[in-house]
């Protein structure tokens, strides 16, 4: 199936070199069908001498009669085995690129318009070759376009300009309806030659052309996390040494986020981390809280629309409690309390929540630590309140946190408990009430657990350490506890893969599997990835979450670009997705 290209007479620089070296790649890797039709070597002598004389043609994947789609000098055409033609489309084009459309006698394929400068999506089925999209005009020169399909079977259109600056775009499914939508803008070597989709590798191979010879990148083609890299050398190394992202090889199954919150109003790495507040009466009316660390906390609603913004500084880590009495009296009123890290004064911000979810910024209690950074809650089993608050030195604070009322003025104090230490950075904690455990990740090192309680001397036990199925950094820690609390699963934000992993929450802790959480492409929702915290709930909120969501920080927006967000992923998918109770 690979590419057959001529020497482009109107062009000033023939692509032929390039393109036949990719087009032997890919026919190595067998980046599309295992059924794909005849090989060009196997050809008639009569249909071979018509691919020698195209500019461009591909053999037609999972079609057992076998067949091309040829691009000629002013024409488009759809051929079939003995080299019939069976369709055309009156088109001056570039840059064919196609995919199978998980029919044996249907594919999907890309081509440039050159006298309009538009790239299109063309369907083949039955020997029909359609358009089935045509993109807006390009304003810059167009060098190269191929195609990549992701590990959700999602196709994906990369077009490059002679500049370097180039454009993913998200295809719709093949049967969908729906235009394409821009995934990102991304930066690629400029004076790129030709481009080529590694489908199980998760790669986009470009040639690039200079003044002083050519070379091979290759890009990781996954739309999130880090953009990465690698240079491959003057010449294509054989397949087996090719760079293979771990997104692309470990194939684990993707949820779908159901929704999204609006972008955080600061650009960069922004938003942190997010807490769940349950509306007393009416779940449905619940908030989701969420720290921007470059502006204060957040508020939305299940639908992810921003309800509040309290800008109370560099906040990074929160936590939330409900139904609190904390203070001196036992007939005091309850209170619901969100507590969050300052990293400019190193304190405590103390929130209080009244009925309606509405948030307001009541306290700040100090802490002996330097450079503060995570945090959690842990309601004790008399119904105190206790925070466990670390900085980047691995030292923790184990604080109480008390209320106190002097007439109309309310007050908020923290005393030390004990301290701690780990022997590098860690972050992301969360305490499980019921069972009286602290479990907390050392970002390098793993998820460590110790008892809440202080007078148990007990040394912290590493429960899952960093390798298969978590890898560094260690970030965003979840509790899970099912409403009839036959299960409780600890959920931690593999950062170094872009995954989640979750773990029984009590002894022996064994690994019940990870998951990703990928586009929602019918719903223009990005996927998440370089997640730092998250937090889950089993209540039944509304709708999709019937048994309750997982949110997530978004360390990269896509589908376009922009400020990073919370994703909101309902919990049965997870459950369906790794078979939990």
């Amino acid at each position: 199936m690979a590419p057959h290209r001529q020497h482009d007479e109107r062009t000033p620089r023939s692509r032929s070199t390039s393109a036949r070296i990719l087009g032997a790649l890919t026919t190595a890797l067998s980046c599309f069908s295992a059924n794909a039709s005849t090989p060009l070597a196997t050809a008639t002598p009569a249909v071979a001498q018509v691919l020698a004389a195209a500019e461009e043609s591909m053999a037609l994947p999972g079609s057992a009669e076998g067949g091309w789609l040829v691009v000629e000098p002013q024409t488009v055409r759809l051929l079939d085995a003995t080299g019939r033609e069976r369709d055309r489309l009156p088109v001056r084009a570039e840059h064919l690129d196609l995919r199978p459309s998980g029919n044996t006698r249907a594919a999907r394929a890309v081509v440039f318009d050159s006298d309009h400068q538009q790239p299109l999506l063309l369907t083949i089925k039955d020997f029909r070759l359609q358009l089935a999209h045509r993109f807006e005009p390009v304003d810059y020169a167009l060098e190269a376009m191929c195609l990549y399909r992701d590990g959700q079977g999602l196709d994906h259109l990369f077009m490059i300009a002679k500049d370097g600056l180039a454009e993913q775009w998200l295809l719709p499914l093949p049967d969908a309806q729906g235009a394409p939508r821009l995934l990102r803008h991304l930066a690629l070597p400029p004076n790129a030659e030709s481009c080529r989709g590694d489908d199980q590798r998760g790669l986009i191979l470009i040639e690039e052309g200079t003044e002083t010879g050519r070379g091979f990148w290759a890009y990781a083609a996954d739309g999130e996390g880090v953009p990465r890299r690698r240079w491959l050398g003057a010449k294509l190394p054989p397949a087996d040494r090719l760079p293979t992202w771990s997104s692309a090889t470990a194939r684990l199954p993707y949820v779908l986020p159901s929704a999204q919150t609006d972008p955080v109003a600061r650009s960069g790495d922004a938003a942190d981390d997010p807490a769940i507040w349950i509306h007393p009466g009416d779940p449905t009316r619940s908030r989701i809280l969420g720290t921007n660390k470059k502006q204060g906390l957040l508020s939305y609603d299940l639908q992810g629309r921003q309800m509040q913004l309290i800008e109370s500084g560099r906040l990074n880590n929160v936590d939330v409690r409900q139904n609190l009495h904390i203070g001196p009296s036992t007939n005091e009123t309850a209170v619901d309390l969100a507590v969050a890290t300052q990293r400019d004064d190193n304190t405590l911000v103390v929130f209080e929540i009244d009925a309606q979810g509405q948030a307001r910024e009541a306290a700040r209690i100090a802490t002996g630590l330097k450079d503060i950074y995570g945090m959690c809650l842990h309601r004790t089993p008399r119904g105190g309140l206790e925070a466990f608050v670390n900085d980047k030195s691995g030292r923790f604070e184990h604080i109480r946190i008390t209320r106190q009322q002097q007439g109309s003025e309310i007050s908020y104090a923290g005393e030390r408990l004990r301290v701690f230490s780990t022997r590098s950075q860690p972050e992301g904690c969360v305490a499980d009430d019921a069972q009286g455990r602290l479990f907390f990740g050392e970002e390098k090192r793993g998820i460590w657990t110790l008892p809440t309680a202080t007078d148990r001397r007990e040394s912290a036990q590493l429960i899952l350490g960093v390798g298969p199925w978590l890898v560094a950094d260690v970030e965003g820690l979840a509790i899970y506890r099912s409403a009839n609390s036959q299960a409780s699963y600890l959920i931690a934000s593999s950062q170094g893969n872009n995954s989640y992993v979750v773990l029984d929450a009590l002894p022996p802790h064994k690994v019940r599997g990870a998951f990703r959480i990928g586009i929602n492409a019918q719903a223009g929702i990005d996927g998440a990835s370089e997640t730092d915290g998250l937090e889950v709930s089993p209540v039944r909120l509304s709708g999709a979450y019937d048994q309750g969501m997982l949110v997530v920080q978004d360390g990269y927006k896509r589908l376009p670009d922009g400020a990073q967000n919370f994703k909101y992923i309902a919990w049965r998918t997870i459950a369906q997705a790794l078979g939990l109770n």
